[in-house]
């Protein structure tokens, strides 16, 4: 069994993943949320580049690293700095 560094939450954030200098972006929908990371639903999963920023509908941004994908969903750590 794999401890989590941090506990997850359910969460319903609206999220867009920004990369090539914030020029290209993906849809994408928070469903879980920690202190660490997150894990995004997209239906671009798979085109979606291994570093990026991730903007929340809040208004909130984190850098984050792919750790995890499947076809519609990522798992994402965020970088610190």
């Amino acid at each position: 069994m794999q401890e989590r560094k941090f506990p997850r939450s359910r969460a319903f954030l609206g999220a867009k993943i920004l990369f090539n200098d914030h020029r290209s972006a993906f849809d994408g929908i928070v469903k879980e949320m920690s202190e660490g990371g997150a894990m995004i639903r997209t239906e671009s999963a798979m085109s979606v580049p291994e570093n990026f920023t991730l903007q929340l509908s809040d208004g909130r941004q984190f850098e984050c690293d792919v750790r995890w994908r499947r076809i519609n969903a990522i798992g994402v750590e965020f970088r610190t700095t």
